[in-house]
């Protein structure tokens, strides 16, 4: 699965999954941070299961979800969706957009400096 795309809830949903690795409904419902009702998240997970980022297995009368999709995958793809739509396809518009928004101590940016002059893996390959 090359590109994932997930809308807000899908992504409150699945950002849930990841941390918990599988849960029911009535678990994820209950670690969302928005109150949703049951049949809310249970249609997202059917939703997602159908676009093959969540798996189930029957557990009991319920149904225990789990990602099928790693956050990784998720992040690069957003990352990818985000550069191409809001910055021209300039990931240096990206991370100057991020320096400048945010108030980075001395020792982050060193790090950042650290990062963007280290070792690169091939286009696709997990750093």
């Amino acid at each position: 699965m090359d590109e994932v795309t997930l809308g807000a809830r899908e992504l409150d949903v699945m950002a849930v999954l990841w941390e918990m690795k599988s849960g029911t409904v009535e678990e994820v419902r209950g670690r969302l941070g928005t109150r949703l009702a049951y049949t809310t998240v249970l249609t997202i997970l059917r939703n997602l299961e159908v676009k093959g980022f969540v798996s189930h297995e029957e557990e009991g009368r319920a149904h225990r979800y789990a990602p099928r999709v790693a956050q990784r995958s998720a992040q690069r793809s957003a990352v990818a969706r985000m550069v191409e739509k809001f910055f021209g396809g300039s990931p240096e518009a990206l991370v100057a957009r991020l320096v400048d928004d945010n108030d980075l101590s001395v020792s982050q940016l060193r790090r950042l400096a650290r990062t963007i002059s280290g070792p690169r893996k091939k286009k696709g390959g997990d750093r």
